[in-house]
C-alpha cells in the first residue's frame, strides 16, 4: 500500500502528515488523568504514582470524584458559615481574634473558621448578690445583704473591654456599698434608710461600671437586708425592743395629752366664764349695797332713832341666825342661861359614831323655844311660890 492511502491492514497510525488521520475530540479520561496528576502533585504525589496508578489497572482515585468532594467540601464550609441571630440577642464578630463588627438580629452569614460569633442575650434582666460585714458612719458594724439588676447595653463592651465583666461588677458593688454605708449612721441603715441607701448605691455602681466601660446597665439595687452581726444580735435586739417601747410610750403620752389637752382648756374656760360671772355678781351686790346704803341714809337722816334701832335688830338676827350658841334671859331671874346646843350635837355625834346626826338651824329653834319656855313655866312657878309663902 503506498504511503497516501488511507488504512491499511496493521493501522498504526496516521501516515498522511497532511491529512491528519483520524483526529477527534480530545480524550475525556486523559484530561480527567491530567487533572489527577495536577492534583497528586499539588497533595504531595508525583507523576510517578500517577503513572504507577495508572499503570495498575486504576487503583488511584479518579478526578472526577476528587472535582465531587472539593464540591462538596467546599458547600459545607458555605453552609457553616450562616447562623440565626435571635430578636434579644446581638452578635459580637470576630476576625482572626479581633473586633470586626456587631450583628443585628436575623440569618447572618460569616466565613466559618476564620470569624467568631459570640451572642449575648442583651434584653434577659441578670442578677448578682452580695453579703458584706462593713463599719458604719458612727463606727458600728452591720451585715448587708444586696442584690443587683442588671442588662448587657453594650454588647462589644462586655466582650472586649474587661476580661469577666460579672466578677468586674461584684468588686465595683462591693467598693460603692462600702463607700455608701460608710457615710451612713447604723440607725439609718437597719431601719428606714435603705431604700435611700440601695438609690445611692445604684449611682456610684453606675459610675464604676461605666468607668470601666464594662457594657453593662445597673437596673435595680435592692437592700434585701441589713442586721447587725450574730455575735451582737442580742444587744441589738434589746436595743431596738427599747426604742420600739419609748415610741410605744409617746405614743401613749400624745393620746393621753389629745384627750386630756381639750378638757384642760375645757375647765379653764369655764372657770374663766365662773370668774367673768362673779365679777359681775360682786358688782352688782356692791351697786345694790351702795344703792341700799344710800337710801338708809336718807331714812336715816329723817329718823335716826327708829332707823338706828332697826339696823341693830337686823343685824342681831343676822348673827343670831347663823350661830348655835343661846342666851336665855327669863322675866322675873336674875340669871342668863347659856345653852351649849353646839356642844350638845357634838356629844351626839360621837355617841353615834357611825351614823350621820345632822342638826339644822329648824331644829336648833325648836330646841330653844321648848327650853326657853320650861325656863318660863319654872320661873312662873317659883314666883308664884314665893309670893304665897309672903
Amino acid at each position: 500500500m503506498s504511503w497516501n492511502e488511507p488504512g491499511g491492514g496493521n493501522n498504526k497510525g496516521p501516515k498522511d502528515p497532511w491529512g491528519g488521520g483520524d483526529q477527534g475530540p480530545p480524550d475525556l479520561d486523559e484530561a480527567l488523568k491530567k487533572l489527577q496528576e495536577k492534583l497528586g502533585g499539588l497533595f504531595g504525589g508525583g507523576k510517578g504514582s500517577s503513572g504507577g496508578s495508572s499503570g495498575g489497572g486504576g487503583r488511584g482515585i479518579p478526578g472526577a470524584l476528587l472535582g465531587v468532594i472539593a464540591m462538596g467540601a467546599l458547600v459545607v464550609w458555605g453552609l457553616m458559615g450562616f447562623y440565626q441571630v435571635d430578636q434579644q440577642e446581638r452578635a459580637v464578630v470576630l476576625r482572626f481574634g479581633k473586633y470586626l463588627e456587631t450583628v443585628q438580629p436575623g440569618l447572618q452569614w460569616n466565613p466559618p473558621l476564620i470569624d467568631e460569633e459570640i451572642k449575648l442575650n442583651t434584653t434577659k434582666v441578670r442578677s448578682a448578690t452580695l453579703r458584706e460585714i462593713m463599719l458604719t458612719q458612727d463606727e458600728n458594724i452591720v451585715e448587708v445583704n444586696l442584690s443587683v439588676q442588671y442588662v448587657i447595653n453594650d454588647p462589644d463592651k462586655f466582650v472586649l473591654k474587661v476580661r469577666e465583666p460579672e466578677r468586674s461588677l461584684q468588686h465595683a458593688s462591693q467598693s460603692a456599698l462600702r463607700h455608701v454605708v460608710g457615710g451612713t449612721g447604723m440607725d439609718m441603715v437597719l431601719t428606714e434608710g435603705r431604700a435611700q441607701i440601695a438609690l445611692d448605691v445604684r449611682e456610684r455602681l453606675q459610675e464604676y461600671l461605666d468607668m470601666y466601660d464594662t457594657g453593662i446597665l445597673v437596673s435595680k439595687v435592692n437592700v434585701d437586708e441589713s442586721k447587725p452581726p450574730s455575735q451582737v444580735q442580742a444587744a441589738f435586739d434589746d436595743v431596738i425592743k427599747a426604742r420600739e417601747d419609748e415610741e410605744r410610750v409617746k405614743n401613749e403620752a400624745q393620746a393621753y395629752a389629745n384627750a386630756v389637752v381639750p378638757e384642760a382648756r375645757g375647765a379653764a374656760q369655764r372657770q374663766i366664764e365662773e370668774a367673768n360671772a362673779y365679777k359681775e355678781q360682786v358688782i352688782a351686790n356692791a351697786d345694790g349695797e351702795a344703792d341700799r346704803f344710800l337710801k338708809l341714809l336718807t331714812e336715816y337722816r329723817k329718823s335716826p332713832e327708829v332707823t338706828r334701832e332697826r339696823l341693830y335688830l337686823d343685824a342681831v338676827q343676822a348673827v343670831y341666825s347663823n350661830t348655835s350658841k343661846v342666851m336665855v334671859d327669863v322675866e322675873g331671874g336674875n340669871n342668863m342661861m347659856y345653852l351649849p346646843l353646839d356642844k350638845l350635837a357634838e356629844q351626839s355625834q360621837t355617841r353615834s359614831s357611825g351614823g350621820n346626826v345632822n342638826i339644822d338651824s329648824n331644829t336648833i329653834r325648836e330646841l330653844t323655844n321648848a327650853v326657853t319656855e320650861q325656863l318660863r313655866r319654872d320661873a312662873a312657878a317659883t314666883g308664884g311660890t314665893r309670893r304665897a309663902g309672903r
